[in-house]
Protein backbone atom coordinates (compact mmCIF):
# COMPACT_ATOMS: atom_id res chain seq x y z
CA UNK A 1 0.00 0.00 0.00
CA UNK A 2 2.64 2.30 0.74
CA UNK A 3 4.75 1.57 -2.30
CA UNK A 4 1.38 2.11 -4.33
CA UNK A 5 0.86 5.39 -2.26
CA UNK A 6 4.30 6.27 -3.37
CA UNK A 7 4.14 5.76 -6.80
CA UNK A 8 0.76 7.25 -7.05
CA UNK A 9 2.62 10.51 -5.85
CA UNK A 10 5.36 10.42 -7.64
CA UNK A 11 3.52 10.12 -10.93
CA UNK A 12 1.51 13.27 -9.44
CA UNK A 13 4.89 15.32 -9.24
CA UNK A 14 5.59 14.25 -12.61
CA UNK A 15 2.08 15.14 -14.18
CA UNK A 16 2.30 18.51 -12.04
CA UNK A 17 5.82 19.15 -13.54
CA UNK A 18 4.86 18.36 -16.94
CA UNK A 19 2.26 21.46 -16.37
CA UNK A 20 4.97 24.01 -15.46
CA UNK A 21 7.19 22.76 -18.55
CA UNK A 22 4.21 23.11 -20.64
CA UNK A 23 3.54 26.57 -18.83
CA UNK A 24 7.65 27.88 -19.68
CA UNK A 25 7.10 26.77 -23.42
CA UNK A 26 3.88 28.77 -23.68
CA UNK A 27 5.45 31.72 -22.16
CA UNK A 28 8.43 31.59 -24.26
CA UNK A 29 6.21 31.08 -27.51
CA UNK A 30 4.30 34.40 -26.26
CA UNK A 31 8.06 36.35 -25.69
CA UNK A 32 8.78 35.02 -29.23
CA UNK A 33 5.40 36.15 -31.01
CA UNK A 34 5.61 39.82 -29.33
CA UNK A 35 8.76 40.79 -30.29
CA UNK A 36 10.12 40.81 -26.34
CA UNK A 37 13.04 37.79 -27.58
CA UNK A 38 14.42 40.04 -29.85
CA UNK A 39 14.75 42.88 -27.86
CA UNK A 40 16.39 40.84 -25.23
CA UNK A 41 18.76 39.31 -27.92
CA UNK A 42 19.58 43.10 -29.03
CA UNK A 43 22.06 44.96 -26.69
CA UNK A 44 21.37 48.41 -28.15
CA UNK A 45 17.87 48.18 -27.97
CA UNK A 46 17.55 46.38 -24.58
CA UNK A 47 20.23 49.09 -23.57
CA UNK A 48 17.34 51.90 -24.67
CA UNK A 49 14.72 49.87 -23.14
CA UNK A 50 16.26 49.98 -19.88
CA UNK A 51 16.89 53.09 -19.95
CA UNK A 52 13.45 54.19 -20.77
CA UNK A 53 12.12 52.08 -17.33
CA UNK A 54 14.20 54.89 -14.91
CA UNK A 55 14.05 53.94 -11.21
CA UNK A 56 12.34 50.55 -12.43
CA UNK A 57 15.64 49.19 -14.30
CA UNK A 58 17.52 47.31 -12.02
CA UNK A 59 14.45 45.60 -10.85
CA UNK A 60 13.86 44.87 -14.82
CA UNK A 61 17.37 43.79 -15.48
CA UNK A 62 17.42 41.07 -11.79
CA UNK A 63 13.80 40.10 -13.26
CA UNK A 64 14.76 39.48 -17.01
CA UNK A 65 18.05 37.64 -16.24
CA UNK A 66 16.39 35.39 -13.68
CA UNK A 67 13.57 34.71 -16.32
CA UNK A 68 16.54 33.90 -18.64
CA UNK A 69 17.86 31.65 -16.81
CA UNK A 70 14.46 29.83 -16.28
CA UNK A 71 13.37 29.82 -19.61
CA UNK A 72 17.12 28.39 -21.05
CA UNK A 73 16.25 29.40 -24.91
CA UNK A 74 16.68 33.09 -23.30
CA UNK A 75 20.30 34.50 -23.83
CA UNK A 76 21.55 35.91 -20.52
CA UNK A 77 24.38 37.50 -21.82
CA UNK A 78 23.15 40.64 -23.46
CA UNK A 79 21.24 41.62 -20.89
CA UNK A 80 24.35 41.08 -18.67
CA UNK A 81 26.22 43.42 -20.92
CA UNK A 82 23.43 45.91 -21.17
CA UNK A 83 23.45 45.86 -17.06
CA UNK A 84 27.35 47.13 -16.70
CA UNK A 85 26.73 49.42 -19.71
CA UNK A 86 23.74 51.13 -18.14
CA UNK A 87 25.14 51.02 -14.15
CA UNK A 88 28.44 50.58 -14.19
CA UNK A 89 30.93 47.69 -13.52
CA UNK A 90 30.18 47.35 -9.19
CA UNK A 91 25.85 48.25 -9.40
CA UNK A 92 25.84 46.20 -12.91
CA UNK A 93 27.59 43.10 -11.00
CA UNK A 94 25.27 43.15 -8.18
CA UNK A 95 21.98 42.91 -10.30
CA UNK A 96 23.07 40.62 -12.60
CA UNK A 97 24.28 38.28 -9.36
CA UNK A 98 20.91 39.03 -7.90
CA UNK A 99 19.04 37.85 -10.57
CA UNK A 100 21.29 35.00 -11.61
CA UNK A 101 20.98 33.60 -8.27
CA UNK A 102 16.99 33.78 -8.06
CA UNK A 103 16.55 32.22 -11.29
CA UNK A 104 18.47 29.53 -10.27
CA UNK A 105 16.98 28.76 -7.31
CA UNK A 106 13.83 28.53 -9.08
CA UNK A 107 15.59 26.04 -12.35
CA UNK A 108 16.77 23.72 -9.18
CA UNK A 109 13.94 24.28 -7.08
CA UNK A 110 11.63 23.42 -10.24
CA UNK A 111 13.91 20.14 -10.92
CA UNK A 112 14.36 19.24 -7.24
CA UNK A 113 10.22 19.06 -6.45
CA UNK A 114 9.13 17.72 -9.95
CA UNK A 115 12.01 15.93 -11.17
CA UNK A 116 14.19 14.45 -7.83
CA UNK A 117 11.52 14.06 -5.80
CA UNK A 118 9.58 12.05 -8.14
CA UNK A 119 12.85 10.28 -9.38
CA UNK A 120 13.80 9.07 -6.06
CA UNK A 121 10.61 6.98 -5.25
CA UNK A 122 12.00 4.46 -8.55
CA UNK A 123 13.81 1.56 -7.08
CA UNK A 124 16.43 1.81 -10.16
CA UNK A 125 17.76 4.78 -8.96
CA UNK A 126 17.52 4.97 -5.54
CA UNK A 127 21.18 3.12 -5.40
CA UNK A 128 22.75 6.08 -7.51
CA UNK A 129 21.30 8.94 -5.48
CA UNK A 130 22.30 7.18 -2.13
CA UNK A 131 25.77 7.59 -3.17
CA UNK A 132 25.39 10.71 -4.40
CA UNK A 133 24.14 12.00 -0.97
CA UNK A 134 27.40 11.02 0.76
CA UNK A 135 29.78 13.47 2.08
CA UNK A 136 32.16 13.00 -0.40
CA UNK A 137 30.01 12.88 -3.74
CA UNK A 138 28.75 16.10 -2.08
CA UNK A 139 31.53 18.11 -2.05
CA UNK A 140 32.37 16.99 -5.59
CA UNK A 141 28.97 17.92 -6.98
CA UNK A 142 29.16 21.53 -4.93
CA UNK A 143 32.55 21.81 -6.78
CA UNK A 144 31.49 21.26 -9.85
CA UNK A 145 28.29 23.32 -9.48
CA UNK A 146 30.92 25.77 -8.66
CA UNK A 147 33.42 25.20 -11.52
CA UNK A 148 30.77 25.64 -14.51
CA UNK A 149 29.69 29.26 -12.69
CA UNK A 150 33.01 30.26 -13.77
CA UNK A 151 32.93 29.23 -17.40
CA UNK A 152 30.99 31.57 -19.39
CA UNK A 153 30.75 28.72 -22.57
CA UNK A 154 28.86 26.31 -19.98
CA UNK A 155 24.94 26.26 -19.85
CA UNK A 156 24.17 28.29 -16.72
CA UNK A 157 20.75 27.12 -17.12
CA UNK A 158 21.39 23.06 -17.97
CA UNK A 159 23.58 23.29 -14.90
CA UNK A 160 20.88 24.79 -12.49
CA UNK A 161 18.28 22.03 -13.88
CA UNK A 162 20.63 19.25 -13.51
CA UNK A 163 21.92 20.40 -10.26
CA UNK A 164 18.05 19.83 -8.96
CA UNK A 165 17.68 16.04 -10.18
CA UNK A 166 20.75 15.56 -7.51
CA UNK A 167 20.69 15.29 -3.61
CA UNK A 168 22.98 18.00 -3.28
CA UNK A 169 21.83 19.91 -0.86
CA UNK A 170 20.07 23.37 -1.39
CA UNK A 171 22.52 25.33 0.45
CA UNK A 172 25.74 23.95 -1.27
CA UNK A 173 23.82 24.51 -4.50
CA UNK A 174 23.39 28.43 -3.48
CA UNK A 175 26.56 29.08 -2.39
CA UNK A 176 28.28 27.47 -5.13
CA UNK A 177 26.41 29.59 -7.51
CA UNK A 178 26.52 32.61 -5.67
CA UNK A 179 30.31 32.47 -5.46
CA UNK A 180 31.01 30.78 -8.47
CA UNK A 181 28.60 33.57 -10.44
CA UNK A 182 30.57 36.66 -9.09
CA UNK A 183 33.70 36.55 -11.16
CA UNK A 184 31.53 35.98 -14.55
CA UNK A 185 29.11 39.08 -13.78
CA UNK A 186 31.78 41.26 -12.53
CA UNK A 187 33.95 40.58 -15.85
CA UNK A 188 30.43 40.86 -18.08
CA UNK A 189 29.72 43.86 -17.15
CA UNK A 190 33.23 45.18 -16.89
CA UNK A 191 33.25 44.88 -20.45
CA UNK A 192 29.55 45.83 -21.00
CA UNK A 193 30.07 48.68 -22.97
CA UNK A 194 33.16 47.11 -24.56
CA UNK A 195 30.81 44.61 -25.71
CA UNK A 196 28.22 46.57 -27.36
CA UNK A 197 30.03 48.58 -29.56
CA UNK A 198 32.91 46.34 -30.23
CA UNK A 199 32.72 44.26 -33.81
CA UNK A 200 32.06 40.25 -33.39
CA UNK A 201 35.66 39.34 -33.58
CA UNK A 202 36.71 41.69 -30.94
CA UNK A 203 33.48 40.13 -28.91
CA UNK A 204 35.07 36.76 -29.28
CA UNK A 205 38.83 37.16 -28.64
CA UNK A 206 36.85 39.27 -25.26
CA UNK A 207 34.90 36.07 -24.51
CA UNK A 208 37.75 33.90 -24.57
CA UNK A 209 40.16 36.02 -22.53
CA UNK A 210 36.98 35.99 -19.97
CA UNK A 211 36.86 31.96 -20.01
CA UNK A 212 40.93 31.99 -19.51
CA UNK A 213 40.86 34.45 -17.09
CA UNK A 214 38.32 32.53 -14.91
CA UNK A 215 39.83 28.96 -15.38
CA UNK A 216 43.26 29.93 -14.63
CA UNK A 217 43.10 29.41 -10.96
CA UNK A 218 41.36 25.94 -11.08
CA UNK A 219 44.05 24.72 -13.89
CA UNK A 220 46.70 26.04 -11.78
CA UNK A 221 45.07 23.89 -8.54
CA UNK A 222 44.79 20.68 -10.66
CA UNK A 223 47.89 21.40 -11.77
CA UNK A 224 49.77 21.84 -8.07
CA UNK A 225 47.54 18.93 -7.06
CA UNK A 226 48.92 16.46 -9.78
CA UNK A 227 52.07 17.50 -9.18
CA UNK A 228 52.19 17.16 -5.31
CA UNK A 229 50.62 13.54 -5.81
CA UNK A 230 53.00 12.51 -8.53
Amino acid sequence: MADRRHRGTAWTKVAVGAVVVLALAVLYWWLSQSGALETLGDERALQDQVRRFGFWGPLAIIVMIAGAIILSPIPSGPIALVAGAVYGPILGTIYVVAGAEAGAIVAFSIARIFGYEAMRHWSRVEPLLDLLRKDRSQNWLMAIVFASRLVPFISFDAISYAAGLTPLAFWRFAVATLVGVVPISFLLTYFGKEFITADPTRMMIIAVAVGGITLLPIALKLLWERYRDG
